[in-house]
């Protein structure tokens, strides 16, 4: 009998100033290889990352850039869920984010915990 798959949630600070964003993208990827369903929460400095445009700007080398990773993640099935106070502070609309990008409050990342998800913070 085949298990649900196990469930991560990978909460982002750093946006594109700071290597920890493609950091957190790329085991995020690894964690859906494993078999695991990811969302990936942005708060903060993160959230300029899913701006339009703004992908563009963050690459630690020797990791793929980040728009590479962020596409592969969200390609195999991966969710991005921007926070709603800090895509209100800095002044975005769902139209300036990256397309399937979710914009939502903690309670979403929250139910996900409650249900037993693990998580990781970057």
């Amino acid at each position: 009998m085949d298990q649900p798959a196990r469930e991560l949630v990978v909460l982002m600070t750093h946006g594109a100033d700071h290597e920890l964003s493609s950091v957190g993208f790329t085991i995020a990827c690894g964690a859906i290889t494993a078999g695991m369903k990811v969302t990936a929460f942005l708060t903060s400095a993160a959230v300029d990352l899913v701006r339009r445009r703004g992908v563009e700007l963050t690459h630690v080398a020797p990791l793929d850039p980040i728009k590479v990773s962020m596409e592969d993640f969200m390609g195999r099935g991966g969710t991005i869920v921007a926070c709603t106070p800090c895509v209100k502070a800095r002044g975005y609309a769902q139209e300036q984010l990256l397309e399937g990008v979710t914009i939502a409050g903690a309670s979403v990342m929250h139910e996900k915990l409650k249900a037993g998800a693990a998580s990781l913070s970057f």
